[in-house]
């Protein structure tokens, strides 16, 4: 059956839309033009609630300077906040890489924001001569402050939720770390035995990692949160109220609950794309740290038998069609996979913001695109990793130890009472007999088995033996 359908009209000619559909001929066009990523900006709520805010805003600055009627501003400010809600998120349906620097996301939301406007009224959709998409909802706006404004919006509230599930990961690995407080191994270095440590040291060390990267995401947010709302095409404020600015950015911070304030300088800010390139970059950082986490999972758990087999990962699945009893470590395999596409992205942003020219960068749709899917899928893998891998992460005690005691690493905790020479020395009969350092330096005579108990105690290899006092009296 035949959907009815409405005539609009626009710069190109008349165009049949949806009847029953809130957008209007922009969007129709859009959507027949940019059939690219297979998805539509209501993938990412968190713009549509942006733009949203922005257009609230500005409808409430508008208002506020006596530019749009009482009874008009009210209808867009309710459609706005319906749509803040979480209302109407289907009627988005541009999709998210598009020509035009973000225009067809603006008109999409121009239109379905003044047809839910009329509605209010009491008007049919399309009666543009009550509510316009441009005149009315768009008021002193133009897409190169609109757009990039909600996306910074959109931007922070994806990060703040990333941050909160790094914090989630970080608190997983604080816990098993403190579980794992006693387990001693050895460190490696390029692969090699090392020195001893704990276990609990390892993932206290991934825990530290990850709060690091919460910081950095605190500051890139700071950025984001700068905004040339109102600066109109290229920064110089054409078409809007002197005053405008000012009060749409105060607006915006009360609605979006965000500390947004003003650019310094307006046609800077609206053709600079270096917040979006430092988030890009805080993101791959992330995204190799957990990379580099999930790696030394797999390595530690590698085997079980014929492998490392430090630690066990949880068995979430089967592991093989073809193999019976085998299981991967699909979780940090996952997360791994998810990091690698982070690191494309950033550099799609790299590529993206330095093509701009001149007033406006005509890319950032694709900056976007790539930074809110960065965002989305590492908050999933975090989340994912915290939930169904670390918690139940076990470790294999006696092996460990075992490898400890059987390591020629030890000796470097003898190199300091023996000598270079010595140590090395030993090191070599341990590795040509298969014997252990201890029994070597005490069957050579080079400590007593006192000296050797003190010296090979756990907490003195592990740096976690008590300090001892300093002298009152620094020795001349």
């Amino acid at each position: 059956m035949a959907r009815s359908t409405r005539i609009e009209h626009d710069l190109v000619g008349d165009k049949e839309v949806p009847a029953d559909d809130y957008y209007g001929v922009h969007t129709v066009r859009a959507v027949e033009n940019f059939a690219i990523t297979g998805s539509t900006i209501a993938r990412f709520p968190d713009l549509i609630a942006a733009l949203a805010a922005v257009k609230q805003a500005a409808a409430q600055a508008n208002r506020d300077l006596g530019l749009l009627p009482p009874d008009i501003a009210g209808a867009i400010i309710g459609a706005c906040q319906e749509i803040g809600s979480g209302r109407l998120v289907d009627q988005f349906v541009v999709d998210p890489v598009q020509g035009g620097a973000g225009t067809s996301t603006n008109m999409n939301a121009n239109e379905v924001i003044a047809n839910r406007a009329l509605e209010i009224l009491g008007h049919p959709r399309g009666c543009y001569d009550v509510i316009h998409p441009l005149d009315h909802v768009n008021l002193g706006q133009s897409t190169n402050d609109v757009y990039p404004t909600a996306v910074r919006l959109a931007l922070v509230a994806s990060l703040r939720r990333l941050g909160d599930s790094l914090g989630a990961l970080a608190t997983a690995f604080t816990d098993k770390a403190t579980d794992f407080g006693d387990v001693l191994k050895m460190g490696r270095t390029q692969l090699q035995d090392a020195v001893p440590m704990t276990l609990g040291q390892e993932f206290t060390t991934y825990a530290v990692m990850i709060e690091e990267d919460r910081q950095r995401l605190t500051e890139a947010a700071t950025l984001l949160l700068e905004s040339h709302l109102g600066g109109t095409a290229i920064g110089t404020g054409i078409n809007g109220h002197p005053r405008y600015a000012e009060l749409a950015c105060a607006y915006l911070a009360d609605i979006s609950g965000e500390p947004v304030r003003p650019a310094g300088d307006f046609i800077e800010a609206t053709q600079d794309c270096g917040a979006f390139v430092q988030l890009s970059g805080v993101l791959k950082r992330v995204a190799v740290k957990l990379s580099k986490t999930c790696n030394d999972l797999r390595l530690m758990s590698s085997g079980p038998t014929a492998g490392l087999g430090e630690i066990n990962l949880p068995p979430v699945q089967a592991g093989s069609s073809i193999m019976p009893g085998k299981v991967n470590p699909v979780i940090p395999e996952v997360v791994n996979q998810v990091a690698f596409e982070v690191i494309g992205n950033d550099l799609t942003v790299t590529m993206a913001a330095e093509a701009g020219q001149l007033q406006l960068n005509a890319f950032e749709p694709v900056i976007a695109y790539s930074l809110l899917r960065s965002l989305t899928q590492l908050r999933a893998a975090c989340d994912t990793l915290a939930v169904r891998c670390v918690p139940g992460i076990t470790a294999n005690r006696e092996h460990l130890r075992g490898t400890v005691h059987r390591s020629i690493g030890l000796v470097t905790a003898l190199a300091p009472h023996i000598g270079y020479a010595a140590a090395t020395t030993l090191a070599g009969q341990a590795l040509a007999t298969g014997r252990g350092i201890k029994e070597l330096a005490a069957e050579a005579g080079l400590l007593t088995a006192e000296e050797l108990e003190t010296i090979l105690r756990p907490e003195n290899l592990t740096g976690q033996a008590p300090v001892p006092d300093a002298p009152a009296v620094l020795p001349a």
